[in-house]
């Protein structure tokens, strides 16, 4: 299994495809673990490296806290560990506040920046505040992040999708199952939730002067679009995308793939 020891943790990392180089940084809770990923969003024409972040998957669960500095410390020490000084980047939720802060600490390394159903945080608004989901027992903790990532799951919605709410609750229960027993795992995610109380990039932002891509799902209640367009408004170079779903728009709308490779592609008409 490929790891790089960077700073002061051993990381886990994936590398796919072939062609130009994207670093992808994942979400909230991510592992590698979890098929599909989303390094498969953007298909095998880009050399995508992924990566379980401190405090998840298979890497390093050190102690707290942690911070978005310190994550975006992280990725730097990785692509150094692997020799890579410049790439695009992608940031999908948790990893679009990363890659936000990447971005502005690194700006020399981002040649294009795609940011994901993510906030800005500041006066660009934060995302919801999912570490105070964490004490809710763990099915109520479930459905009540389905309803968010998605608002049009109301509870007349549900009634009438049973059974598609049902596989929802599944899928979410078998990725919830991937390294669940494993030592401090419980911690590596509270302290990962943690770290987005304090994310705040806003006022950085106009600083940004490679392109940037931001995405946003139209029914997303986790990032609402209006932060998206927040982040959009303080960034010169910046253009937005709103598709048709929520926080997983993605998966939801297909063109949200045809769209995010045309702008890792260059193709900023398409974008």
């Amino acid at each position: 299994m490929p790891f790089v020891h960077a700073g002061d943790i051993d990381i886990y990392y994936e590398l796919q495809g072939e062609g130009p180089r994207v670093l992808n940084i994942s979400g909230t809770g991510g592992d590698l673990r979890r098929r599909p990923g989303l390094a498969s969003l953007i298909g095998d024409h880009f050399t995508v490296l992924s990566y379980d972040q401190r405090g998840l998957g298979q890497t390093t669960i050190p102690g707290g806290p942690y911070s978005m500095a310190g994550y975006a410390a992280d990725a730097a020490a990785l692509l150094d560990a692997l020799g890579w000084e410049r790439c695009m980047v992608m940031g999908t939720s948790f990893g679009g506040m990363v890659a936000q802060e990447f971005a502005v600490t690194f700006p020399e390394r981002v040649e294009r920046l795609v940011l994901n159903c993510t906030s800005s945080g500041g006066a660009g608004n934060p995302s919801y505040p999912l570490h105070e989901l964490q004490d809710l027992e763990p099915e109520t903790r479930m459905r009540t992040q389905i309803r968010l990532s998605d608002t049009r799951v109301t509870p007349e919605w549900e009634r009438e999708n049973a059974a598609e709410l049902e596989a929802l609750l599944d899928q979410r229960r078998t990725m919830a199952a991937i390294g669940a027993d494993e030592p401090r795992r419980e911690l590596g995610a509270r302290l990962q939730l943690e770290a987005r109380i304090g994310h705040d990039v806003y006022d950085r932002l106009p600083a940004l002067t490679m392109p940037v891509l931001v995405c946003a799902g139209a029914y997303d209640g986790i990032a609402p679009p209006a932060n998206s367009r927040a982040i959009v408004a303080q960034v010169p170079t910046a253009s937005y995308e709103e598709f048709q779903g929520g926080h997983g728009f993605f998966w939801q709308d297909p063109r949200a793939a045809e769209v995010i490779t045309a702008f890792l592609r260059g193709d900023d008409a398409s974008a």
